[in-house]
């Protein structure tokens, strides 16, 4: 080779391995914000000496990644890398929160909602994917010019910066990856949940054992979950509270209030599946793995079974469900092509025409409810709270945030305030007036709730979101729990009165057990005790759902005389 092409060749490798390190400088300075927040509060201390100690060998260690000689294996840690960080990429774009374990555990098992993710969160995807995209091509480009390392160590210093930071996550239980690359923060998540499911000794699901009497079920039971309802801002709990179709005499019906009621937890898949599957405070984990559903117990106790999903479409699962779960379901019902503002009011039509016919029946419900986004979730005819937020951006959305719609700042917040007020008008208040109106309550039993609260920003707090929050305000654990029978029925007042303000989630199973005429010893040995309990509940909500890796629930104590009442200046 000529000294004029060795240099020109020279030049070349020269400016392929600077395009390298440019990529990858480029794509760890996207996460500037979480790092200067992440120094903000540590501030100066020996912690923050050791965050930054963790930050530069993850760094390095991403450089070495790029070392690696051999091309297969190189791209492979590069689509590795990308893929992880583009995970957790979008997900902090779309919330403006970093993904914690805690939610990558939930967002592992709701891939159901992708295509909605996609759809409504296209730009902050396509942002996230430009990040991957520098990540991708600084890692998998041909490394070039003098090497540091051997391809030995190259290989090395990769697996010992996903070890590394996994180990630290493990022994923090999942917590502590805010602030660092979060290529290595999405690898080590995807490995820790790895381990969790090969560690998991929970076994197959349970079938049905337990003893009930022999007396069939003669009448229907209705569980209704509605979705983001605070209990404190219906007129049953509260006098300057929205018109709930509950609060007034009802002909025919008798309604019994158990006042405020604790959700399971502040994040709808973990309520639900506790609803679905049961279980106690220090027994749920177990119960939710192993332990039959709702469904099955229903259906051994002679029981048609109906799903009525108003939140999803397509066939879509939710809240952890399976296809093996669906075996128990004789009837899954969804409203395809019903328009999301009308789409409660199609859960009426079904659950009316099954209060209706002959059959005994359970029926689940997933309400629309009030989940964000909600200025498009009710009619013109219901805008009485105003001023109210901006209309006609959100139509088609049932529950998955739009980030361009966001709310923050004391103005914003009373304007959704307001528009969560119509919202909740229509999607309770006309709810029940139309289902007391079309059905036939008879002997069924119905409970309702909802999944979890809302944090409002009654308080003035910043940010942008109404719940699943790593450190919540009590708010956002805070439900409404009535029974609805038939006029003249008054099998839960007395309960209701007893244990007003003082019940949760984790007494609804147990009671629909009991309704089935299972065994109630039986019962409350697994489940705890039911709504009709000789004590108040806890009142607590569990802010850590998925407690792993040796971490334990944290449970907040609703104090009813501490929730912040919704303003009425607002309006």
């Amino acid at each position: 080779m000529t000294g004029k092409k060795q240099s020109a060749f020279a030049g070349v490798v020269t400016r392929q391995s600077w395009i390298k390190n440019v990529l990858l400088i480029i794509g760890l300075t996207f996460g500037a914000p979480d790092i200067a927040q992440r120094l903000a509060s540590l501030g100066l201390s020996t912690s923050l000496l050791a965050y930054l100690g963790l930050f530069v060998a993850l760094a390095a260690c991403l450089w070495a990644a790029a070392q690696i000689k051999q091309h297969f294996l190189r791209w492979i840690v590069a689509i590795i890398l990308a893929a992880a960080s583009f995970v957790m990429d979008s997900f902090a774009e779309a919330s403006d929160e970093m993904l914690s374990y805690d939610a990558f555990v939930n967002l592992a098992h709701s891939t159901g909602f992708v295509g909605d993710a996609v759809h409504q969160h296209w730009g902050a995807i396509l942002w996230a994917g430009t990040k991957s995209f520098f990540l991708f091509f600084g890692v998998g480009l041909v490394p070039a010019g003098k090497r540091f390392i051997t391809p030995f160590q190259a290989v090395g210093a990769t697996l010992a910066g996903s070890f590394l930071l996994t180990i630290v996550l493990f022994m923090r239980g999942g917590e502590g990856g805010k602030g660092l690359p979060s290529a290595w923060v999405g690898a080590s998540y995807a490995s820790l949940f790895l381990y969790e499911a090969a560690s998991d000794d929970s076994g197959p699901r349970k079938s049905v054992s337990m003893p009930r009497t022999d007396k069939p079920v003669a009448r229907d039971i209705v569980l209704i979950i509605d979705e983001s309802i605070a209990g404190h801002y219906l007129d049953i709990n509260n006098k300057y509270g929205v018109r709930s179709g509950l609060a007034g005499p009802v002909a025919g019906v008798s309604i019994s209030n158990f006042g405020i009621a604790a959700s399971g937890t502040n994040c709808s898949i973990g309520s639900n599946q506790g609803l679905q599957f049961g279980g106690t405070r220090t027994n749920y984990q177990k119960t939710i793995a192993s332990m039959p559903s709702i469904w099955s117990y229903a259906k051994k106790a002679g029981l048609s079974t109906i799903y009525i999903d108003a939140q999803r479409d397509g066939g879509g699962l939710q809240n952890g469900m399976t296809t093996k779960d669906l075996r128990s379901i004789d009837r899954f019902v969804q409203f395809d092509k019903t328009t999301i503002i009308q789409r409660d009011m199609a859960a009426v039509d079904a659950i009316a025409a099954s209060l209706n016919n002959t059959k005994a029946e359970f029926i689940l419900v997933n309400k629309v409810g009030a989940h964000f986004p909600i200025a498009d979730k009710y009619p013109d005819s219901y805008l009485q709270y105003k001023p109210a937020m901006p209309r006609g951006q959100s139509l088609n959305v049932a529950d998955v945030n739009m980030r361009h719609i966001m709310v923050d700042g004391p103005e914003n917040w009373r304007l959704y305030r307001n528009s969560y007020r119509n919202t909740v008008q229509w999607n309770v208040g006309a709810f029940f007036d139309r289902l007391f109106a079309k059905s036939k309550i008879g002997e069924a039993t119905i409970i309702y709730t909802s999944d979890h609260g809302q944090d409002l920003h009654e308080r003035g707090n910043p940010g942008s979101i109404t719940h699943c929050h790593p450190e919540p305000q009590v708010e956002e654990g805070v439900v409404p729990l009535l029974v609805i029978e038939k006029e003249g029925s008054n099998r839960w007042k007395e309960a209701a009165t007893r244990n007003f303000n003082g019940s949760s989630h984790f007494r609804i199973f147990p009671t629909l057990l009991t309704e089935m005429g299972y065994d109630k010893p039986s019962v409350a040995q697994i489940y705890g005790e039911g709504l009709d309990a000789s004590k108040p509940d806890p009142l607590t909500f569990n802010t850590l759902f998925n407690a792993r890796l040796g971490r334990a629930p944290i449970w907040r104590p609703i104090k009813p005389e501490k929730i912040v009442q919704p303003p009425v200046s607002d309006y």
